[in-house]
């Protein structure tokens, strides 16, 4: 086997940052070496108990979690989506308190100091708002030259955003840390609602991890209910997106983008009608995928295949 990609996740961890999580924690291709909260679900303190108890519960203490920004970079926290995740951020399911604290640093911190450890090969994932991310390259602006790759959910390229006609959540949270990240001399895979809302869970695939007999696996599937419910508006029946879990596996290998032009991205950061907006340059992309000279900017359109399964297999694998 080769050996594991060292990651990085910053997350609000709501329901499907809890799917990525226990798609990550379960993936023998990456290695969870470190994760900040940041407030967008819920706040970035009480994505940090979430993330803690999860990790009691999977049996995975070692992991350090770090609290990360709980306001934006031109504006406080607003309030998270409690009829999307619940008032707790998991669907209002009880998951036993961990011993565990916070780590001593912030976000921006942790994330730095593991781009050292893991210079040249750490894997930077955000599932949430940017902020933290934002933070971090302030701090170190030479922090892109030590991390191998940035995996972002977030963005509306050609489809329509979830927040407002033109933006998604994790970048209209925060348009200019989103601007900043994408910016930043690093490679970016950015994974955003054309893609994502193409890739559901069913209630049979909820219902597998419902029978399983590890109770971490059993609470993922419990806090998938409140998810299921709010989606049905969206697609007529109970399933969910799989927002966060899809830029988890394009992470980790589990699927490969087929088609995802590297292109000029610019992030409205204005506070107009289209603040929030990520207007990708895909002028001549009708035929073939057509990568831009010296764009580090991949907008992931299409994958290679269906994910619910892998996700599901993957998670219930011992």
């Amino acid at each position: 086997m080769t050996t594991p990609i060292p990651v990085y996740l910053d997350c609000d961890t709501g329901i499907d940052d809890t799917v990525a999580l226990a798609y990550l924690l379960a993936s023998p291709a990456v290695e969870v070496v470190g994760i900040g909260t940041v407030s967008g679900n819920t706040t970035a303190a009480q994505a940090a108990r979430n993330t803690l108890d999860l990790l009691h519960l999977a049996g995975h203490d070692g992991i350090p979690v770090a609290l990360g920004a709980h306001d934006h970079l031109d504006h406080p926290y607003g309030g998270g989506a409690a009829w999307v995740h619940g008032e707790n951020g998991i669907g209002d399911v009880e998951v036993p308190h961990s011993p565990a604290e916070v780590d001593t640093r912030s976000a921006a911190e942790l994330l730095i100091d593991l781009s050292h450890r893991y210079a040249g090969r750490l894997h930077v994932l955000t599932i949430g708002p940017m902020t933290n991310i934002a933070h971090a390259l302030e701090q170190d602006p030479t922090l892109p030259s030590r991390v191998a790759e940035v995996t972002a959910m977030g963005g509306a390229a050609l489809a329509p955003g979830n927040i407002s006609p033109a933006s998604e959540a994790n970048v209209h949270n925060d348009p200019q840390a989103a601007a900043a990240l994408i910016e930043a001399d690093w490679d970016v895979t950015l994974v955003p609602l054309d893609v994502t809302l193409e890739h559901t869970l069913s209630e049979e695939q909820r219902g597998m991890l419902l029978a399983d007999d590890r109770p971490f696996v059993r609470a993922v599937g419990e806090i998938l209910d409140h998810y299921f419910d709010f989606y049905v508006t969206t697609y007529g029946r109970r399933t969910c997106a799989l927002h966060d879990p899809l830029a988890a596996v394009i992470a980790a290998g589990g699927v490969s983008p087929a088609r995802a032009p590297r292109v000029p991205v610019v992030v409205d950061t204005s506070w107009g009608p289209g603040r929030g907006q990520t207007i990708a340059d895909l002028r001549g992309q009708r035929v073939a995928a057509r990568d831009h000279e010296g764009v580090r900017t991949r907008v992931v359109l299409e994958v290679d295949a269906p994910i619910g399964a892998h996700l599901v297999e993957t998670i219930l694998a011992r």
